[in-house]
């Protein structure tokens, strides 16, 4: 009944026989926010889920009682709780009464069946291995440690496809080091598929029963979310007692301090509001009074329920309200500084050994300490490790990929994180190798090094702290010597954080369109650097990109450097950057506390409900080019049209939003604004809601049809040379699937090959690559 720390390469995977604790920590211009989520798996037992609640209250105690808390069931998460596992939810069978172990990097012994739903939100749950869990509309992945197949049902849709084969490629790249051979059969063309369709009926059998259609996601109509009921909630008699406050609409002043609430929202979620002044035993029991209640109600015990603290509300709860006021809030320019436990704990200095006595202290500040270890970084070329200038230690190129390993000291031990940052300009070889050089360095290392794949852009704390705040990504281009790129004579970077533990410069296009009131840019010419302050721009981030822009400019021979104001910049600064242009500056952008934070939804209308599904942690990659998005930013929506998005939903967007303002909960406006986007032609009032928005993102981008050519390409017949036992025979060459080849010994090789012969074939070109590993190895025992 303690709580052991998950891995975070175990992220994600949840066993059916646990109930775990979870923590999310998120830090925005100063001010920081707890979710904390208790989640019950399907068999775990009645005191694994006892212990996960009281360990949820004690760990909203210890943080000021200021985070939101949420009871989360297998199969029915919340949408926030879903939004952490980007790449998907995997549910496991066992648990610790079961001997569970978390899976090991690297490791093979595995044969398991993956049932995966959902085009957004992904979950995949461990299903008997037999042709009886396949059906047609859903994607199954056959997980043999070295291979995994992806089996696409005829009736399932682009989008799932895409989802399970970014789970397939997760799942190799995170658990597996990279050493899986993923391949795809479509359900629909299994004739031409017959070498993979071999390998799952060698497993599985050959099929006898007839394929179903697969059960319909279950979802909630937005008209059944709008049927809000407050409860206040007392137990002043030593019993409970439920009294109905008011129906939509909600207003903010119903709620008094001195009690706690219940928000009902048509059974599809209850909301707990715990009063600052309620008495320490009802606000203690929050959650055990919202399952009574649910008990009371005969609603299904898998519904979804969120405890919120007065003062510290989620954007989800508060838009249930007409109008949302934050204390202590400035309109426009300004900042409010208020005293408290969670204020106090951001501003203390890092203690680096308490982040290993006190784990919960590391979770909240995702950090292993305060990145002032020992840092070495090599950068891949020709396929090989070639270490960086120390002097340029923090200068990343969107064309390179890189490997950052971290030392640091845990009572005198050294312990290690291995980063492997990788460009979006990167070629495929280069991604791949990578992903090899780091298998590599991490053996060199005992396997010790805690492996972590970092994408240009999302850089986690942690990382950004090792560079002290001076950490630059470059675009394009690349740091090799030699590079024939000449440097171009005009770039503006983006300056994000207000300390060195988070701050980090991300170049964007030399546009006015790139600017934004929010943050601080560096706009650098051959003749010098204008340093420019957005009106919404605090003091702290105007230092860091001081600091920043002594980095950018050493070394070169400009002239000048300029701070300017936003409505203050001369002839020069737009000359540079091609002349004025609309950027994202709205009045509700500068607000340092937003009534209500921007949601981003996906909408539909194709079964004849409503369906609004939200995406949470949102980013520019959530948006689908065959899906129509809408951003509500409360004062205004956009909707946001995908070039794949099918004609009627084209045609039915207006009405799409206009429908999602009728049955919003928060009873809006019916006039509200609408504005209509489509893809490649964002306005900067859209983008500006994005964090480094890329506008080059649609020609980029891969689709399902390229990552399946590339998988094909990987996983394709290597040809070997077989030596034929007739001496008059020529010898002859001879196609062999990789699984029969990789990894094994000289014994366990198909008739007719000879190892010995591995250097002749790799002379001729005959021998193919697969992840940068030749097929046959240098070793005499085994050949991967």
């Amino acid at each position: 009944m303690e709580l052991v720390q998950v891995p975070e390469k175990s992220y994600g995977n949840f066993f059916e026989g646990d109930s775990y604790v979870l923590l999310y920590t998120q830090k925005l211009k100063g001010a920081v926010s707890f979710n904390i989520h208790y989640w019950i798996g399907s068999e775990s037992s009645q005191d694994e889920q006892g212990a996960a609640a009281v360990y949820t209250i004690q760990l909203d105690e210890f943080l000021g009682s200021t985070p939101v808390q949420y009871r989360e069931v297998q199969n029915y998460e919340s949408d926030t709780f879903r939004g952490y596992f980007k790449q998907g939810i995997i549910y496991k069978k066992g648990g610790v009464a079961t001997g569970m172990k978390h899976v090991e990097t690297n490791s093979y012994n595995i044969q398991r069946l993956l049932h995966v739903k959902g085009n957004k939100k992904v979950v995949a749950k461990e299903v008997e291995v037999s042709w009886n869990s396949f059906n047609l509309g859903d994607v199954f992945l056959l997980d043999l440690g070295k291979t995994i197949v992806q089996w696409n049902g005829p009736k399932s849709n682009k989008q799932e496809r895409l989802k399970g084969m970014l789970l397939a490629k997760d799942i190799r790249d995170r658990e597996r080091g990279g050493r899986v051979d993923v391949r795809v059969i479509e359900g629909d063309a299994e004739g031409s598929c017959s070498q993979n369709m071999q390998v799952m009926n060698s497993v599985l059998g050959e099929r006898s029963c007839e394929l179903t259609d697969g059960q319909p996601d279950e979802v909630v109509d937005q008209e059944t979310k709008a049927n809000l009921t407050l409860y206040c909630v007392s137990d002043e008699d030593g019993q409970m007692t439920v009294t109905e406050v008011a129906t939509r609409p909600l207003v903010q002043d119903l709620l008094n301090h001195d009690d706690c609430y219940i928000l009902d929202q048509g059974g599809a979620k209850i909301f707990v509001w715990k009063g600052k002044k309620a008495n320490k035993a009802e606000r203690q029991a929050a959650m055990s009074r919202a399952l009574d209640f649910i008990k009371a109600k005969n609603y299904p015990i898998t519904t979804n329920v969120e405890v919120v603290n007065d003062g510290a509300e989620s954007a989800l709860f508060q838009q249930l309200f007409q109008r949302w006021t934050v204390k202590n809030q400035t309109k426009g320019l300004g900042k409010v500084n208020t005293k408290g436990k969670v204020a106090h704990i951001t501003q203390e200095k890092f203690d680096a050994t308490l982040m290993h006595t006190m784990p919960e202290v590391a979770a909240q500040e995702r950090m292993v300490d305060n990145g002032t270890g020992q840092v070495e970084v090599w950068r891949i070329e020709d396929l090989e490790l070639v270490p960086v200038d120390p002097k340029t230690y923090g200068y990343f190129y969107g064309g390179d990929c890189y490997l950052i390993l971290y030392t640091y000291l845990v009572n005198s031990k050294k312990c290690y994180l291995l980063y492997i940052w990788q460009g979006r300009h990167a070629t495929q070889d280069e991604l791949a190798a990578s992903a090899f050089q780091a298998v590599n360095l991490d053996q060199k290392y005992n396997d010790e090094p805690v492996q972590v794949r970092v994408t240009m852009g999302k850089e986690p704390r942690h990382f950004m702290a090792m560079f002290k705040g001076k950490m630059v990504i470059f675009e394009g281009g690349t740091s090799r010597k030699g590079s024939s790129e000449p440097e171009p004579p005009v770039r503006l970077f983006q300056v994000h954080g207000f300390d060195s533990f988070n701050t980090k410069t991300i170049e964007v296009p030399a546009l006015a369109s790139s600017l934004n009131s929010n943050d601080v840019f560096l706009l650098s010419s051959n003749l010098g650097i204008f340093l420019w302050c957005g009106k919404g721009s605090s003091g702290d981030e105007r230092a860091m990109a001081k600091e920043v822009s002594a980095v950018i400019g050493k070394g070169s021979q400009r002239t000048f450097e300029e701070i300017v104001a936003e409505g203050q910049e001369p002839f020069e600064f737009w000359e540079f950057l091609g002349g004025k242009a609309p950027y994202a500056s709205e009045k509700r952008l500068q607000q340092v506390v937003f009534d209500h934070a921007p949601r981003l939804f996906e909408c539909s209308n194709k079964t004849g409900r409503f369906i609004v599904s939200e995406i949470t942690q949102f980013t520019q990659d959530d948006l689908c080019e065959d899906d129509v998005m809408l951003l509500d930013t409360w004062d205004q929506l956009f909707l946001w049209i995908g070039k794949e998005a099918n004609e009627q939903e084209r045609k039915e967007a207006v009405t799409t939003s206009r429908e999602y303002l009728i049955t919003h909960p928060g009873d809006r406006d019916p006039d509200t604004p609408i504005v209509l986007i489509k893809q490649g032609f964002e306005p900067p009032t859209f983008t500006g809601w994005f964090t480094a928005w890329d506008p080059t993102k649609w020609s980029g981008g891969k689709s399902y049809e390229t990552l399946k050519e590339e998988l094909e390409d990987l996983a394709a017949p290597v040809i070997v040379h077989v030596e034929e036992k007739n001496p008059e025979k020529e010898k002859v060459f001879q196609s062999f699937s990789l699984d029969l080849l990789q990894n094994k010994k000289a014994n366990e090789l198909p008739q007719g090959v000879n190892p010995s012969e591995r250097e002749v074939c790799a002379a001729s070109g005959i021998i193919k690559y697969c992840h940068m590993e030749n097929v046959w190895g240098k070793s005499s025992h085994n050949y991967s």
